[in-house]
């Protein structure tokens, strides 16, 4: 799904591209992180809606596809919505609708994923990452610790 988005300096609008996406983080405080084939920014996981989905079923099937995670959409819970530069569609905006999820068991890279990593906030500085991370799940994970 697509649209545009003002501009507000009156230029021309920017492409947007909605998501859905996970925050999932360890007991330690790494957040999981996947980088999709032929690119370098690593991004949480989640992704494209398929017409008629809401953003929970959508990421519900986008865990299972990229990830094997079984996790039903009841049980993600709601975090909001978050805007950001897109990741790696130059000029594009994300508007994401982020759910916290639980892991129960070991997850694999699988579908268009090419790499899956648990990291650190630390490590953030030195690895590229998607800017809906660093503007916005960064904040969220300082304002509620893992458990």
């Amino acid at each position: 799904m697509s649209g545009a988005a003002a501009d507000p300096s009156g230029g021309d609008a920017r492409p947007v591209i909605h998501v859905s996406a996970a925050l999932v983080v360890d007991d330690t405080g790494r957040l999981l992180v996947v980088r999709k084939r032929g690119t370098s920014v690593y991004m949480q996981p989640g992704g494209k809606p398929e017409p008629g989905e809401s953003p929970a079923e959508t990421l519900s099937r986008e865990l299972a596809e990229e990830l094997g995670a079984s996790i039903p959409p009841h049980e993600l819970e709601p975090l909001g919505r978050f805007t950001a530069p897109a990741a790696n569609e130059a000029g594009t905006t994300l508007v994401a609708d982020v759910f916290r999820a639980t892991l129960t068991a070991p997850v694999a890279a699988a579908a268009e994923i090419d790499d899956v990593r648990w990291m650190h906030p630390d490590e953030f500085a030195t690895t590229p990452v998607a800017p809906l991370i660093t503007e916005h799940m960064l904040p969220l994970i300082a304002a509620r610790p893992p458990r």
